[in-house]
């Protein structure tokens, strides 16, 4: 019979300190301290703006400081100033825009012909064995070849114009797109595809409505990253007998050794795929908004 006393005054201990009253412990109503050296812990957003505003401000001050301190010639590393005078006698001569908009065109299309091209292949790839077993072994063999190589052919099959030079900006992106996203594809849980199949989809559903769907977050990853690679390619592309775009202009400026112009131009181009990378964090945002909610 005495134990029926004790029960409940055990009850009384456990329902306090679920709901906070006195006599429940206070180390289980604090807020746990934020850790933000934790492994994939969080951090505020104001902070991590701070710390990579800060990281490229120490850069630009490390560049500016070595630059004028005399111990290299500003020949081979012109001051930021400089460098900004240079944009502006660019803009001035009025082909800074020009420029800016063919190079943006032209790993535009490249990109977007890679994805439409790769986003299916891939999908097919990862889903079926057979359609792997065909074309993944010539995609990994393709995916070794510089691009660079391919430009000597490029202008025989295809000519000096704008389709010579989007055709190398697919190459540099193309096969390595295709892999990725067949990875993505793997990646989707087997039990996602049984469950399909129990309640009767067919196979194209299951690749369209369950396969696709699920992988489409990491897809948009993919595509995020290969955008880079697009950019890198872009100086080569426009080797190809072009007679205008950034790439164009840093070639010419190496010939009259005017660094500081190189200088612009890879920022600018740097700038631009920055822009560019942010806009699919956004488009990855209000596309899968659950993945970003904690």
């Amino acid at each position: 019979m005495k134990l029926i006393p004790e029960i409940k005054m055990r009850s009384t201990a456990v329902e306090a300190t679920m709901t906070g009253t006195p006599g429940s412990d206070n180390a289980a109503r604090k807020t746990p301290k934020q850790d933000i050296w934790a492994i994939r812990g969080d951090m505020p957003r104001g902070l991590y703006i701070a710390i990579a505003v800060f990281s490229f401000l120490f850069i630009l001050g490390g560049w500016w400081g070595l630059s004028e301190s005399g111990w290299v010639s500003k020949l081979f590393l012109p001051s930021p100033p400089e460098v900004i005078e240079h944009l502006r006698q660019w803009y001035i001569q009025g082909s800074l825009i020009t420029d800016t908009e063919i190079s943006v065109y032209r790993v535009t299309a490249g990109f977007v012909l890679s994805a439409v091209v790769a986003i299916p292949l891939g999908l097919y790839i990862g889903s079926y064995r057979p359609v792997q077993a065909l074309l993944e072994p010539v995609v990994e063999f393709a995916r070794y070849l510089p691009a660079v190589a391919f430009v000597p052919l490029v202008l025989l099959w295809i000519g000096i114009g704008e389709g010579a030079k989007i055709s190398i900006i697919w190459i540099g992106t193309f096969f390595q797109m295709v892999l990725l996203i067949s990875e993505n594809v793997r990646h989707v849980p087997s039990a996602q595809i049984e469950a399909a199949q129990t309640m009767g989809a067919s196979r194209s559903e299951i690749v369209t409505k369950i396969i696709f769907r699920s992988a489409l977050p990491d897809i948009v990853d993919t595509l995020r990253v290969t955008l880079g690679w697009a950019w890198t390619y872009l100086v080569v592309a426009e080797m190809v007998a072009a007679n205008s775009g950034l790439g164009y202009a840093i070639l010419q400026a190496q010939r009259f050794l005017q660094t500081g112009r190189i200088f612009g131009g890879i920022l600018l181009i740097g700038t631009i795929g920055l822009l560019m990378d942010q806009m699919f964090r956004l488009i990855h945002r209000w596309a899968f908004p659950w993945l970003h909610n904690k």
